[in-house]
């Protein structure tokens, strides 16, 4: 991959933080820095298609733990072809 370089103006204290995480992690300070900026680009990263393309029908409201074991047990039921569970 190549780089591009860049200047930054950065608050001393923060500079500092990643001098002393470099040192404890064995990596250089400009890859922490690398990372950081990665997180940021894909925190403001705007995509083509929504997250949730599709629609679900339902009831609107939030299924309890018990309406959740029967999806589940009848679904198991349905594919394993069988009328009862153990």
């Amino acid at each position: 991959m190549s780089m591009k370089r860049t200047n930054v103006y950065a608050d001393p204290e923060d500079l500092a933080i990643i001098k002393e995480a470099a040192a404890r992690r064995g990596i250089s300070e400009a890859e922490i820095i690398r990372q950081g900026i990665h997180l940021a680009a894909m925190a403001n990263r705007v995509w083509d298609e929504p997250l949730f393309s599709r629609t679900f029908e339902g009831s609107g409201r939030t299924p309890s733990k018990e309406d959740l074991r029967n999806a589940v047990a009848d679904s198991v039921r349905r594919e394993s072809g069988s009328g009862t569970t153990a």
